[in-house]
């Protein structure tokens, strides 16, 4: 099995097991430009011209004024009109006089952005690019510095909105998705974050490798713990 049917296996099957999409969708995939979110939108796209479930796509590309680091728009317009998509670019910016993180900040405005064209747009779904890796990690963070067992659910559906987060590739692993970026030559960001190491989720993403060099199953002791506990789907 090749990485590119590796991927599309899981994507499938995260799509079936966690029940992500339903007819008649209408869903805006954040596209951060990044080989997460560029696979994402691809399988997403593909799976569109299956004939069941039916559903439509928009993506949404956030620039953020005040963060120094670029994205080359000109590539992910091609990237989305390739794909017959309609894309969505906005910039915009954070008040970074808050005493707070810029990470958390800049996060903060993209999801608020996703969250208001979504309902402009009278999307039902967001699609976000996170994968397996990242959900682990997200539990592990929780517990080490929050002090519960949770993490970003495949599937959560919002309290005060009608709308639903979707992680169609939870199921799928960073490695295979680095692997099949560099053989589809997806394009790299122009000039990358500059806060993008000095975040807690990096050193845990070094714990989450020891832990796998410690025990080469740790990833799926994690991963079932979070399924038998529930945490991968939100009501």
């Amino acid at each position: 099995m090749t990485v590119e049917q590796k991927l599309w296996k899981n994507f499938n099957k995260a799509l079936g097991q966690f029940q992500l999409i339903d007819e008649g969708d209408h869903i805006l995939v954040g596209l951060s430009g990044g080989k997460d979110s560029l696979l994402l939108l691809e399988f997403l796209a593909r799976r569109s011209h299956i004939l069941k479930p039916s559903f439509t796509l928009e993506a949404l590309h956030v620039r953020m004024e005040n963060i120094h680091y670029e994205t080359d728009t000109t590539y992910l317009r091609q990237f989305c009109a390739h794909l017959d998509v309609p894309l969505h670019i906005i910039t915009t910016r954070f008040d970074d006089c808050q005493r707070k993180p810029p990470c958390f900040l800049c996060s903060w405005q993209r999801r608020k952005q996703l969250f208001q064209l979504a309902q402009e747009h009278r999307c039902s779904k967001i699609a976000l690019g996170h994968h397996q890796d990242d959900i682990i990690s997200t539990a592990l963070m929780n517990l080490t510095f929050q002090g519960h067992f949770s993490t970003m659910p495949a599937k959560l559906r919002m309290k005060k909105m009608p709308l639903t987060i979707i992680r169609p590739l939870a199921l799928c692993t960073e490695d295979d998705i680095r692997t099949y970026a560099e053989s589809q030559r997806y394009e790299k960001q122009l000039k990358r974050c500059p806060y993008e190491k000095d975040t807690h989720r990096t050193s845990i993403q070094q714990i989450f490798q020891d832990m796998q060099q410690l025990n080469k199953e740790a990833r799926y002791s994690i991963w079932n713990a979070l399924e038998a506990d529930d945490k991968l789907i939100e009501y």
